[in-house]
């Protein structure tokens, strides 16, 4: 009798150590994926500031070309105001994405602003925050991999419906903003 009260009591703890092993590791993977979108976070709001730099060094240059500085400030005051939920904020952030591309496309045709030793920094510190971000974007896809992975295989799937846990949306750049940017029909405009 007391080896089956052991043998028990010994199932038992391991039972408890294994859920208690689960829930710990799906509180590491969703906090990991708050970090990873934290981190996004971070890298964003330097874009946010190099944006009016550059908008300011481009102007003159480009006042044909306003509507894109304009709709670049308009989607910056929309992303910095907080008002926007997580799937519009990655769909604008890919609008972003794809206007600063069109922009510095757009600048190789003037080459007083090419050769304008501001507008190359200011190029060179957005390109490393574009790329700063664009694997800030992977780490968090990845998260999201694993945080998704967790919730849906056995056994933690369980612990996780337990704990209320939703699968999270990976960032996607919408369709659009995948397409590559043709100088010529920018021109056209």
């Amino acid at each position: 009798m007391d080896s089956a009260i052991l043998f028990l009591l010994l199932f038992i703890l391991i039972l408890l150590v294994i859920i208690v092993l689960i829930y710990n590791s799906l509180i590491s993977k969703k906090n990991q994926v708050k970090n990873a979108f934290s981190t996004i976070d971070v890298y964003l709001k330097q874009r946010y500031d190099l944006i009016p730099n550059i908008v300011e060094a481009v102007k003159e240059y480009m006042k044909h070309e306003r509507h894109l500085l304009e709709k670049i400030t308009q989607i910056r005051t929309t992303l910095t105001s907080g008002q926007v939920n997580e799937k519009e904020r990655f769909k604008l952030e890919g609008e972003i994405t794809n206007i600063l591309g069109r922009i510095f496309a757009i600048a190789e045709n003037y080459p007083v602003l090419k050769a304008s030793e501001n507008f190359l920094h200011l190029q060179k510190t957005l390109n490393d925050v574009e790329e700063k971000i664009a694997a800030a974007r992977r780490f968090y896809n990845t998260s999201v991999t694993e945080l998704n992975n967790a919730i849906e295989m056995f056994p933690s799937n369980i612990i996780a419906k337990l704990m209320k846990l939703k699968k999270t949306e990976w960032f996607e750049i919408p369709e659009p903003n995948r397409e590559n940017v043709y100088l010529s029909e920018l021109f056209k405009k």
